[in-house]
């Protein structure tokens, strides 16, 4: 997914960003709203969000977050992509929409 599409999505609040990022980058900066996933909570986040909602899976830069989507998609979700150019290319492109913890 192009990162124009994804920022519409964001503003419009119709998308889930599912951030598969370490810990400690996630903390450095986010999406606002974005849930950080990785194996440990992968199970509760697919129990939790709609098979019908819009996912986008992000990481730094745009390559992990594909296999990633496939995954997800794979799980019998019908709307999932991955962010290209990851949140590298966020925070260059909206750096007044980074959270920081």
């Amino acid at each position: 997914m192009e990162l124009n599409t994804a920022a519409d999505h964001w503003q419009a609040g119709d998308a889930v960003f599912a951030d598969i990022r370490d810990p400690q980058s996630f903390a450095m900066g986010h999406i606002p709203g974005a849930q950080r996933i990785d194996n440990s909570n992968l199970g509760v986040f697919l129990e939790s969000v709609d098979k019908d909602a819009p996912i986008i899976v992000v990481c730094y830069h745009g390559i992990s977050s594909q296999g990633a989507a496939e995954y997800i998609a794979a799980q019998g979700f019908n709307n999932v992509s991955s962010m290209n150019g990851g949140f590298t290319a966020w925070s260059m492109s909206y750096p007044e929409h980074v959270n920081k913890e």
